[in-house]
């Protein structure tokens, strides 16, 4: 008897208790809760590239290994047609090839429109290659094959919300997103969808009732938690409210002190921002660089880099500032997917991080204008390149050009009423 999952895709090689394992782990995958690793390493087939995908999303050079090993025993598996195109999809993402693993997913969905695994591992590697039309469209394409009731559903609603706000289709966005959280409250990433929408159209108390109705919803047991938490913390660092932008850095994105690089980017992130404010943020760089020096000196991901100078440079690490930037040069020279978001973006945001913390502001403000337009290329949100823009206002102003200044405030102005 063929085994098949939730949505009667066969599992190849399965058994009824591995099946249960690997339905549990995308279940919890697709509310960002609890450990869905540990649920696909006790399950087989199919699970190896779950495994894969799961060390591969979270961009740790860590797991680069272990998603390796995984896609391995994947491929020594029996396989139908479905199988095989993610056994192909997770190798493309281990060897770094973003474009190509996306793609391969593509064409699957396309196939399988009820492949929730498929549809969510190609949302995401949309958002980091910064591809937003596709996180719109690969969910469009399928949610006529979807209806009320069917496991997951509330996740192809969640996705959607985000592809429609990152196309700044926010009135859809927030619509989907909310139904996404009312069908299943612990969906992260519907929270995450609606908060976006809320960022974007700069409705900061609207933002703030949104994420404090139901905290523990999407808070406790999330593994996405700490990025919801820096959501709720730019709302109040858009209205001015520096002690509770604080209390929630230190008691929720720093205070976690995760080594994830994901949750590392969150607190980088909301530093720079407070730092940008002139807000003295005293010691609390130290801790963030030693945990980014950790993950190691590898540039495997263009938008981590910027992040990690950030930190490198907020902590006066210059040596290991220094050494980011030689990985960087080294990883242009490898060639790949990484290579392309540097040239295009990473290198000269990373480089105008390291020449704004040096005091070289007409160097910054120079580099951040060449790139700002092309920001999008390597992966993150509008929300999160914003700090791109807000680098460069500060930037221009600081070199003392303050027409460019002006200019980029009446800019945003109308960008963001």
């Amino acid at each position: 008897m063929t085994i098949k999952d939730m949505h009667g895709h066969a599992l190849s090689g399965a058994d009824t208790k591995a099946t249960e394992h690997f339905d549990t782990a995308c279940a919890l995958l697709r509310c960002y809760l609890n450990d869905p690793l540990a649920e696909a390493q006790a399950a087989l087939a199919m699970a190896h590239v779950l495994v894969a995908y799961l060390n591969l999303l979270g961009t740790e050079p860590a797991g680069l290994p272990a998603a390796r090993e995984a896609h391995a025993a994947a491929a020594r598996c029996p396989a139908t047609e479905r199988e095989a195109m993610h056994v192909a999809a997770a190798g493309a993402l281990a060897q770094g090839q973003w474009h190509r693993a996306g793609r391969i997913l593509e064409d699957l969905s396309i196939r399988h429109p009820q492949d929730l695994l498929a549809l969510q591992v190609g949302h995401q590697i949309d958002f980091f290659t910064g591809h937003s039309r596709m996180l719109r469209d690969r969910i469009a394409r399928a949610e006529s094959h979807w209806h009320a009731g069917m496991p997951g559903h509330h996740a192809v609603l969640s996705m959607l919300a985000f592809g429609l706000e990152e196309t700044a289709d926010y009135a859809r966005a927030e619509k989907f997103g909310r139904l996404s959280v009312e069908l299943e409250p612990r969906d992260g990433w519907g929270w995450h969808a609606v908060a976006h929408v809320l960022e974007m159209q700069d409705r900061r108390r609207d933002g703030i009732t949104w994420m404090t109705q139901d905290t523990p919803a999407w808070s406790e047991g999330s593994f996405f938690a700490v990025h919801n938490w820096w959501h709720l913390a730019l709302f109040h660092l858009g209205l001015d409210q520096i002690d509770e932008t604080l209390a929630l850095l230190d008691q929720r994105v720093l205070g976690s002190a995760s080594p994830v690089v994901l949750d590392m980017i969150d607190a980088s992130a909301l530093l720079w921002r407070l730092q940008l404010r002139g807000v003295k943020v005293g010691d609390r760089w130290d801790a963030l660089a030693a945990r980014w020096a950790d993950v190691g000196g590898a540039s495997i991901y263009a938008f981590n880099d910027l992040h990690a100078m950030m930190a490198f440079t907020g902590a006066d690490r210059m040596g290991d500032a220094a050494l980011l930037l030689d990985a960087q040069a080294q990883a242009l020279a490898a060639g790949g997917d990484n290579a392309g978001f540097l040239q295009h973006v990473g290198q000269g945001a990373t480089q105008a991080i390291h020449h704004f913390a040096l005091g070289r502001h007409a160097e910054a403000a120079e580099l951040l204008r060449r790139v700002r337009r092309e920001a999008a290329r390597f992966g993150g949100s509008h929300a999160q390149r914003d700090v791109l823009d807000l680098t460069l206002i500060a930037a221009a102003e600081r070199a003392g050009d303050t027409k460019l200044a002006d200019a980029l405030r009446n800019e945003r102005a109308i960008a963001r009423p």
